[in-house]
């Protein structure tokens, strides 16, 4: 079972107001303050969370290839709002909501790069 994901930034600052802001549209805020290292947001700090990082060897943080995160929601308007937002705060849209064949029938998705490139998946099952 997943525990947590870590996206790694180069810039915290701008990472956390997009954080903030998108992941406040569906109730999550953040549970655990790094520091200069990072943030996690969740539902509660037993919860799984989403985690955004400096790297902790030092070296620049890249985004991995073929690499995604999904945040589940519970309804299509949602995966709607949230794509909307991300693109709104800057982010890239790589695919808008819509049916997800390969998501099996009443997978309802929609895909964006945050701010630093990382790929997510906003979707639901309703």
């Amino acid at each position: 079972m997943i525990g947590y994901v870590v996206l790694g930034t180069n810039d915290l600052p701008r990472a956390a107001a997009f954080y903030d802001t998108l992941l406040g549209e569906i109730g999550l805020m953040r549970q655990m303050d790094f520091g200069e290292r990072g943030y996690a947001w969740g539902k509660n700090a037993d919860a799984v969370m989403l985690c955004i990082m400096t790297p902790f060897d030092g070296k620049p943080a890249t985004v991995g290839n073929g690499t995604m995160t999904a945040i589940g929601v519970s309804s299509r308007d949602e995966v709607e709002r949230i794509h909307a937002k991300a693109l709104e705060l800057g982010g890239e849209d790589e695919g808008s909501p819509g049916l997800r064949a390969e998501g099996g029938d009443g997978f309802y998705a929609a895909y964006f790069r945050d701010l630093d490139g990382h790929k997510l998946d906003v979707f639901t099952y309703s």
